[in-house]
């Protein structure tokens, strides 16, 4: 099965939106079941995207949230390849291309050291045959149909990855992965409530000005861009929230690409399991009406520390 060559909402998922388990690793050695977790909630019958943290130890790419690293961190092919081989040989067995990709597998390059992308890139090609790929093309702008797989792999905007993931790679040769596009930042020496307020105000049309590229086919973005100064600052739920939510995902899906908010958490204190409490919206009553409003505006990857909670909210809604 060939998906359609423009990264359109409706090709990833039938434009449903997906889950994306949020730092689905451990953090020195604790929160070792995340990644179960996350799988579980395929129960359900729903994709699910999963966030590996990269970086350099043992000479291998490891998983972890911190650039500098200890050796004890585990390796990314044994923490998520090789759990995840019973679920892919079992879907390549069944070949119910439909439903691919069952997996998208983000990444967050913790370190980009050449040696890190290019040990990462040679890893794709041992599963090549899980993953979605696509075509090499001449000219950059013109995207190739994804040949689909049980995985699909996104990472996110650095130009060093863009050097190994795309513009090394010879025509005819496959992609492997898929970057996210440049944001355009806040001005030259702003303070951090001009930032904010730059992020959360600026048009969409003038945070997102690029067209799709064979590599570069969805847009990764903070809750800041939709909230002044992101889930600790968030007040009530309001028509204009939602409609500058909305503005986002259309202008995002208007210019080709899938759309993608971190991270929406709403716990109290005595609740989290290890969560970055600057993800925290203060309640779940109030993470959930975010988590409606992402699901109504169509955004295609909502990212959340709180697996089970999310993937119950979807399934209900």
């Amino acid at each position: 099965m060939l998906m359609a060559a423009a990264a359109t909402a409706q090709s990833l998922n039938n434009g449903v939106p997906v889950l994306d388990a949020h730092n689905c690793y451990p953090y020195e050695g604790q929160w070792t079941d995340r990644i179960d977790r996350a799988l579980g909630t395929m129960s359900a019958g729903f994709p699910v995207a999963i966030e590996q943290d990269i970086a350099w130890a043992r000479g291998m790419p490891v998983v972890t949230h911190q650039d500098k690293t200890t050796g004890d961190e585990p390796a990314l092919r044994d923490y998520f390849f090789e759990r995840v081989r019973p679920i892919v040989e079992k879907a390549l067995r069944e070949n119910d291309r439909a439903t691919w990709p069952l997996i998208v597998l983000h990444f967050d390059f913790k370190d980009n050291q050449p040696e890190v992308l290019r040990a990462v890139w040679d890893l794709l090609g041992e599963y090549e045959s899980w993953i979605t790929t696509a075509d090499q093309t001449k000219n950059p702008r013109q995207l190739a149909a994804f040949h689909t797989g049980p995985i699909l792999v996104l990472t996110e905007d650095s130009d060093a990855q863009e050097e190994v993931f795309f513009k090394t790679i010879p025509r005819g040769a496959k992609l492997r992965l898929f970057g996210s596009a440049h944001t355009t930042p806040g001005p030259t020496g702003a303070t951090r409530e001009e930032r904010a307020h730059f992020a959360a105000t600026t048009a969409p049309e003038a945070l997102l000005t690029e067209k799709p590229t064979n590599y570069r086919r969805w847009w990764n973005n903070s809750w800041a861009e939709v909230e002044e100064g992101g889930q600790t600052k968030a007040g009530d739920w309001t028509p204009a929230d939602n409609a500058r939510l909305h503005a986002l995902v259309d202008h995002a899906h208007k210019q080709g690409f899938w759309i993608r908010f971190y991270t929406l958490d709403g716990f109290t204190p005595d609740k989290g399991l290890g969560w970055d409490k600057g993800y925290n919206f203060g309640s779940p009553e109030a993470a959930r009406l975010r988590w409606r409003a992402a699901i109504d505006a169509g955004v295609n990857l909502i990212a959340t520390d709180q697996y089970e909670d999310l993937a119950a909210f979807m399934k209900r809604n």
